[in-house]
Parts: C-alpha cells; structure tokens; sequence
C-alpha cells in the first residue's frame, strides 16, 4: 500500500500497461508472408498472461486494504484468505478468457483498449501528477483514461502494420 503513494509509481504501472496493451496488438515474429491466426492469437495469450501477473499486484493491494480494515488480530488470516481465492479466480479466468478469444479475436482489441483504459487511470492517479488533474474534474480525466484506450489501439495497429509491411517488403541489401 505505501509503494502507490510514492510519487511516479503508478506512473510507472501506466506506461507498462499500456506497452502491454500495445504488444497484445502486434503480430508475432514468424517466418513467411502470411501470418496464421493463431501464431498472432497465441502471441496475445502470452502478453494477456503477463498483463495478469502486472496487474494482479492490484489484487494484492485490494486483498491488503481488506486485510487493513479487519480485526488487528485476523489481518494476516484475511490477508492470506484473500490471495488465495484470487489466484484461483484469476487463472480460472484467464482460462475461459482465452477460449472466448479463439472464438472471437476481436477480443483482444478490446482487451488491448482496456488495457489502455488502466494505464489512463493510473496515470491520473498518480500522486505526483494528481493534483494537475484535480482541478480539470472527471469529464477531463474521462477524457484522459480514454485516450489511453485509443492510444493503445492506434499505436498497436500503426505498429502492426509496419510490421506487416517489414515482412512482405524486406530491406535489400547492397
């Protein structure tokens, strides 16, 4: 709980949720012209997976604030109570996530967006940066956390057409 009111940690957290956001967009690196949709759909199971592991630190400090507000006497037991129904839940969903994104790819975008969306969040939240924004109020902030969501799927799709277009239109040597 301390580590989120030190000044540019969450600053921190945005800028690696919404690399992540990024990476789940881009193509993976493969042989050949094509791209097979499940190189790509794989690729952005893994970077989902690692998106997991960063922000289940949320989990932690949620299940921490819970833990704070219990009895002095039973904080650890709630604190060890709660991560271990997190766990389950997070993997459990991440299965189920990843059997909907098979289905329908789409999902990931809206996965990257959201990511974005975080990364907004957080950056409006930060204590270094949070008393610029207090004085725009929520419609701004809004704005702010929504442009990290476009952010994130602007960039990936620049990024992954570039990347595309690098495969099919290789550099020539001299």
């Amino acid at each position: 709980m301390q580590l989120l009111l030190c000044p540019c940690f969450k600053i921190i957290g945005a800028v690696l949720l919404f690399w992540t956001g990024v990476q789940l967009l881009l193509p993976e690196d493969g042989t050949g012209d094509g791209i097979e949709s499940s190189d790509n759909l794989w690729g952005a199971i893994g970077t989902i997976l690692i998106a997991d592991l960063v922000m289940s630190l949320d989990n932690v400090i949620a299940a921490a604030a819970a833990a704070e507000s219990g009895p002095p006497q039973a904080k650890t037991a709630l604190l060890v109570i709660g991560l271990g129904l997190s766990i389950p839940l997070i993997i459990m969903g991440s299965q189920a996530l990843m059997h909907v994104m098979e289905r329908y790819p789409a999902i990931i975008t809206v996965g990257a967006a959201l990511l974005g969306f975080v990364a907004g969040e957080m950056l409006v939240h930060d204590a270094a940066l949070e008393p610029s924004f207090q004085g725009l109020g929520g419609p701004s902030t809004t704005l702010i956390e929504l442009g990290g969501a476009i952010g994130v799927v602007v960039m990936g799709s620049l990024l992954a057409h570039r990347k595309l277009a690098a495969r099919k239109h290789p550099p020539q040597c001299p």
